[in-house]
């Protein structure tokens, strides 16, 4: 004897935890969009930008180390961040306060070893100077 359809047993009910993975109607969960704000702030710097920001700081260290010197760095600060700041205005890249920074510690670098020269080349000449008026004076 077989049983008629009306009083079949009803397969039970699954809730949303009992579900099989792959098999649900609706995704569990969303994937987020990115906006184009997102997608620039992830871009990175500029590699010029980079390298005379590090220089440019570098060049003040690098007065100990011998053979690099920071006129050498303070220098390559100031010809890199030109070249980035041609790289970021042609290109658009991030990075542009970086490279501004580079050239204006390179610039300031720069002046700092210019005044310093002054002043020591200035005391070496009074202090030859005053020796010659010296040995002239006394010599007479």
């Amino acid at each position: 004897m077989s049983t008629p359809p009306n009083e079949l047993p009803q397969p039970p009910a699954t809730s949303p935890a009992t579900q099989i993975t792959g098999q649900q109607s609706a995704p569990s969960s969303t994937v987020p969009v990115a906006t184009p704000a997102a997608i620039a702030a992830n871009r990175p710097n500029n590699t010029m930008a980079v390298v005379s920001l590090v220089t440019g700081l570098g060049s003040f260290i690098a007065h100990l180390i011998p053979f690099v010197g920071g006129l050498t760095l303070a220098v390559v600060a100031i010809v890199t961040g030109h070249i980035a700041l041609g790289q970021i205005k042609r290109t658009g890249e991030p990075g542009r306060g970086f490279a501004i920074w580079g050239l204006v510690i390179g610039y300031v670098h720069l002046g700092l070893l210019a005044l310093f020269l002054i002043f020591f080349f200035g005391f070496f000449l009074a202090l030859v100077g005053g020796l010659f008026v010296a040995t002239t004076t006394t010599s007479q």
